[in-house]
């Protein structure tokens, strides 16, 4: 299967995980050894600057930690779009990725990232899960578009997208939660 890395996967209803439901993810890795991604539309209540101070000027206006998927919910990701990539963990994309935990120093990040957000854990599959569950139907698979990274609307993304995607996708957008309440 080609690598979902740097696409959007977008929970369908056939997806039973409460973890997931309308869940707007990143894929940040794709291989034969499995995937991880960024649940990019889940903001927990928590500013980042009381939570890891350290990381305050990552969102200088109260911004909020992200609930970033179930795996290690301690761990801290920073996603960033950078204007100096050169400066990143890891890429996703030619000027998207990780910023690294060892990093030079916090006025050198400033300058190299253009905007980014603090999640705390990630999504993960292990070898041939996400493929098995793309199979199933679970995920709708679309290519984001960059401001749908950083959504100054997260609770409103889900349907966006599938707004964006059209025909029965844009259907499903409007579905209720809860159907059966309908």
């Amino acid at each position: 299967m080609e690598s979902l890395r740097g696409r959007l996967i977008l929970a369908s209803p056939a997806l039973q995980d409460p973890n997931f439901d309308r869940t707007v993810v990143l894929v940040t890795e794709h291989d034969e050894d499995g995937a991880m991604g960024l649940v990019l539309n889940r903001p927990s209540d928590a500013p980042v600057a009381d939570a890891v101070p350290d990381l305050a000027w990552v969102a200088p206006d109260d911004g909020l930690i992200y609930v970033g998927g179930p795996v290690a919910p301690d761990g801290v990701i920073v996603l960033a779009e950078w204007d100096d990539p050169s400066l990143a963990a890891v890429l996703v994309e030619d000027d998207l990725g990780f910023v690294p935990g060892d990093a030079p120093s916090q006025e050198a990040l400033e300058l190299a990232v253009r905007r980014a957000r603090v999640y705390a854990g990630h999504a993960g599959w292990g070898p041939g899960q996400l493929e098995e569950e793309l199979a199933e139907e679970a995920w709708i698979v679309e290519t984001p578009r960059r401001e749908e990274l950083f959504s100054e609307d997260p609770e409103s993304l889900w349907a966006a997208v599938l707004r964006r995607k059209g025909r029965e996708f844009a259907l499903l957008s409007t579905m209720p939660p809860d159907p059966s309440l309908n």
